[in-house]
């Protein structure tokens, strides 16, 4: 076995972490007969052999023993190792990066070369005749990673796709059949020439096949490859599919219990899939509706019903599908949500924990569509503690500062509190009942960070919280940390108008550390700014920061002198230097910034917002047109720089429709882009694969926006 690895000079090799001399040893791992040690030597490989997908000149050498591991019966968990090569040969480049044939840079500055991905995927497709005598491999792994490395790797798709098809009629494990549809379904969308007649032999196995998980991955697959034929009557469809597989599955065991930790990377993925999948009779059906869901794409209203089809079923996995696949529906796409956020809340009640995080997680990105279910986050926060099971600990105790806002990744934010999430989905809805619950957290312990920045969204309700704000903002050290313990506590005090705490944000203003001062004090002074005329005491602090050298740090200090006094004199001169077009676009960008705030008042410093009208950064010409408009009321030089804006720069559409809203009749000549605007599915923000925690609150508030400057327009209100 492995023979030749010795001949082979690894030293000269590299790969995520340097010299390759430790591969020999990796392979060695794989063919080991200790569990563990084979895990490791996997965690290894992806580590750093084929680290972040990257293929490296150690990756290439690596391929014939691979193959050989493999086609070798002895060896135990050679699924890993199918699924090993098919990912180091399965990564398709773009047109772009083939013609350029250039590379991809390390982390140490040199570069992986572009050909190396073609030549491994020829590699393993030279090889790949050996992955034909696996489809009947006694090992159900491995006959579950095959059908996928057929259908990517092999260079006769004709051979594969009948061999596959002759398979399904004699494989008896349920999740390796359907391995066999998803790998049909990934040729027909390789090789355009088999199209046609897989999506027909899909469309047959979704009508004759007897097993209803069969048929319902017969159609998602026949979606996926043909997304304009999908039925009218899909939901219908899979909705009955999904109840003729629970009902055969209610007699099942369901899914074994996670195995004990593992300590490498590896092992933590495979023990969360193990315990989401625990106790489920079903668990593949979520990977099945994800592929139905991105099949349907903009279908949203027959998305929005195939989740309240789910939402509604007895089958506590269902509704927990329904949730995550909704997460990412409701992240990409507008709609009529209030029944689905309803229905969620409702799982806050259910006794599986598992479904009640999913319900938490959901909602805490909802913001203002959180609403329909704020009265079950009310009752759930309302109930008695369960206990650390329920991630609910005594009180309101233990509220931690979190690991961040997960939404649709992983299974649930494991280590996080239920209650916390609860609440803080509560608060961002704006209810008025978060506001003793949050009283009751700022009096103990620790408190996550998202809880103070959800202050914001109760108003003046949230007045009542500024004497607690302020006992913590006190107690805190002037430390390293103070940026991270203070911000929160800041922008908590700046939105409940805590203005007794005045001594204790000056305290931190003039106690910054080196460490991250100057974001200490823009926080403090955003606060100060909030303060208003009632912040006289910080005056001297403000005119002594004017002339700080961070544009940050100054242009927020004459905001705060602006709003405590008043007087335009100081703080012009200040802000028109920062404008100064030799100076980075952040910098103007924050100058333009207060200058709109100020508005009239600021009329003398228009002869130095025009220049930026022209800046090449969109950015910059987005805040300084709006702050010329709402400083001399032009609309001939603006309206046209915030226009083209618009369709240049998809995330400044928020700031040009409040400005919009705010010019009223005078940009009637924007009714067409707002109107296009309401008319759009899609989300303005919508990235693929990517989500920011305020991403759906803030595209609904540019809907908002639009909807309140045609409204203005038609009332002719200026």
């Amino acid at each position: 076995m492995l023979t030749g690895i010795e001949e082979v000079d690894w030293a000269s090799l590299g790969h995520a972490y340097g010299p390759a001399d430790d591969v020999p040893e990796l392979l060695r791992g794989l063919a080991s007969a200790d569990p563990a040690e084979r895990e490791t030597a996997l965690d290894g490989m992806y580590g750093a052999v084929h680290h972040q997908g990257d293929v490296y000149d150690s990756t290439l050498a690596c391929i014939p023993f691979l193959l050989e591991l493999v086609a070798d019966p002895g060896v135990q968990d050679r699924g890993c190792i199918v699924e090993l090569l098919t990912s180091i040969g399965g990564i398709e480049l773009d047109d772009e990066e083939e013609e350029e044939m250039g590379g991809l840079p390390f982390d140490d500055g040199e570069f992986i070369p572009v050909a190396n991905y073609a030549m491994a995927a020829a590699a393993i497709a030279a090889g790949s005749d050996v992955f034909l005598g696996l489809v009947s491999d006694p090992d159900p792994e491995v006959r579950l990673a095959v059908p996928y490395a057929l259908a990517s790797l092999h260079p006769e798709p004709a051979l594969v796709l009948t061999l596959l098809r002759e398979r399904l009629t004699v494989e008896r494990d349920t999740e390796v059949r359907l391995a066999l549809v998803a790998a049909v379904g990934q040729i027909a969308l390789r090789h355009a020439s088999l199209r046609a007649e897989t999506v027909d032999w899909l469309g047959w196995l979704a009508r004759a096949a007897q097993d209803p998980g069969l048929r319902l991955a017969a159609l998602a697959q026949r979606a996926r490859c043909a997304p304009g034929e999908i039925p009218d009557d899909v939901v219908p469809r899979v909705t009955a599919l999904l109840e003729e597989i629970r009902t055969a599955s209610v007699s099942g065991a369901g899914s074994e219990p996670p195995r004990g930790a593992a300590p490498t990377l590896i092992g933590q993925v495979r023990e969360l899939l193990e315990e989401h999948a625990a106790g489920r009779p079903a668990p593949w059906t979520e990977e099945l509706l994800r592929t139905l869901h991105a099949a349907l794409d903009d279908r949203v209203d027959d998305r929005i019903a195939l989740v309240l089809a789910q939402l509604r079923s007895p089958d506590w996995g269902q509704r927990s599908d329904a949730i995550w696949l909704c997460g990412g529906l409701i992240r990409v796409w507008r709609g009529r949500y209030e029944e689905v956020v309803r229905l969620v809340g409702d799982q806050l009640h259910d006794p599986e924990p598992r479904l009640r995080e999913a319900a938490t997680s959901f909602l805490e990105r909802l913001f203002e569509l959180g609403a329909p279910a704020a009265d079950a986050l009310a009752a759930r926060l309302a109930r008695a503690p369960r206990g650390p099971a329920d991630g609910f600990g005594d009180g309101f105790g233990g509220f931690g500062e979190g690991c961040g806002d997960g939404f649709g990744e992983g299974f649930g934010g494991v280590g996080r509190s239920g209650r916390e999430g609860a609440l803080i989905a509560l608060a961002r809805a704006g209810d008025v009942r978060a506001v003793p619950l949050l009283a009751r957290a700022l009096e103990e312990g620790e408190v996550r960070r998202e809880l103070l920045y959800a202050v914001d969204g109760l108003g003046p309700f949230a007045a009542v919280l500024a004497p607690l704000l302020r006992r913590r903002l006190a107690r805190i050290e002037l430390d390293e940390r103070l940026y991270d313990r203070a911000a929160p506590l800041l922008h908590a005090l700046a939105a409940a108008r805590g203005v007794q705490a005045l001594p204790e944000v000056l305290r931190v203003l003039r106690g910054a550390p080196a460490n991250r001062r100057d974001r200490v004090r823009e926080a403090a002074l955003r606060t100060l700014a909030a303060f208003g005329p009632a912040a006289g005491e910080a005056v001297p602090d403000l005119r002594e920061l004017l002339a700080d050298g961070s544009a940050g740090v100054s242009t927020a200090a004459a905001r705060a002198l602006w709003a405590v006094e008043g007087d335009p004199a100081e703080v012009l001169p200040v802000l028109e230097r920062w404008l100064r077009p030799v100076l980075p676009g952040a910098d103007r960008c924050a100058a333009a910034q207060v200058l709109g705030e100020i508005g009239p008042a600021a009329v003398a410093a228009a002869p130095a917002l025009r220049p930026a009208l022209a800046s090449r950064d969109p950015w910059v010409r987005v805040r300084a047109a709006a702050a010329l408009w709402r400083v001399t009321g032009e609309t001939e030089a603006t309206l046209p720089v915030l226009l083209a804006a618009w369709e240049e720069n998809r995330h400044a559409r928020v700031d040009i429709a409040e400005c919009l809203a705010e010019m009223g009749p005078a940009a009637s000549e924007a009714r067409l882009v707002l109107l296009t605007e309401l008319t759009r599915r899609r989300r303005h923000n919508a990235r693929e694969g990517a989500s920011g925690t305020r991403d759906i609150h803030l595209d609904e508030k540019l809907l908002t926006l639009c909807r309140a400057a045609l409204a203005r327009m038609e009332r002719g209100v200026y």
